[in-house]
């Protein structure tokens, strides 16, 4: 979702420097919070104490900044849909064309962001209140998978994160990359073939010019798509 639907990482990783910031006095770098994204929240900032090489926190204060970090996103977040997403998802009303959400944010973080922006029409919502281990692991995409009934050769993902896309390798499903507004270099991002045919058939700049590609992937016939 953030990132790829909707403009919303740039507010959360705000919401965490300044909890960080707040609780423990510690300056965080916002491109690490774009390098983790897609990991739950108190997973993510025991990773940024462990980048920062600060002392590993307890349980305690992972939850005291988790909880004034989503108070903050809250506050400071006016996220909006990216450009032309609205009607890439209406597009994909073809038949036999599933759509899933799968974010490692909080269930109510995912669902109101959606409700904002006008982005119901999707078949299932994975968010990290459902999951264990968040991505890199392959957990969040094989949880839609089986939620859906489907194989990982019936799936595609879009991703706009280096967790993300490793979190669709593990899972063994084809992926796609939308960098939009990431301020990160393809070269954060391992183990993506590095030839040219991969990045201009499966890097796209934004979610918008990627319409095409999804509209013929979903809704016509997959394998004409893959040659």
């Amino acid at each position: 979702m953030d990132g790829v639907l909707i403009d919303a990482m740039p507010f959360h990783a705000e919401a965490f420097q300044i909890a960080f910031r707040e609780i423990v006095k510690l300056e965080i770098d916002k491109r690490d919070v774009f390098l983790l994204e897609g990991m739950p929240g108190p997973e993510l900032i025991k990773e940024i104490f462990k980048r920062n090489k600060v002392k590993s926190p307890d349980e305690k204060l992972v939850e005291g900044i988790s909880n004034r970090k989503k108070e903050l996103f809250e506050e400071l977040q006016r996220a909006r849909a990216f450009t032309g997403v609205k009607e890439l998802i209406e597009s994909l009303n073809c038949e036999n064309c599933l759509k899933a959400v799968v974010s490692g944010a909080s269930r109510k973080e995912v669902e109101s962001l959606l409700e904002q922006n006008n982005l119901g029409k999707f078949d299932l919502i994975i968010s990290g209140d459902d999951l264990e281990e968040g991505k890199p692991s392959p957990e969040p995409f094989s949880t839609a998978l089986s939620k859906l009934g489907l194989m990982s050769s019936e799936a595609l993902v879009v991703e706009n994160s280096p967790l993300g896309v490793d979190s669709a390798a593990k899972a063994n499903i084809e992926y796609i990359i939308t960098l939009n507004n990431t301020p990160l270099e393809l070269s954060d991002f391992h183990g993506i073939p590095n030839d040219i045919y991969f990045t201009s058939k499966r890097i796209f700049e934004d979610t918008q010019s990627a319409r095409k590609f999804l509209i013929d992937w979903c809704c016509h016939d997959y394998e004409l798509n893959m040659i």
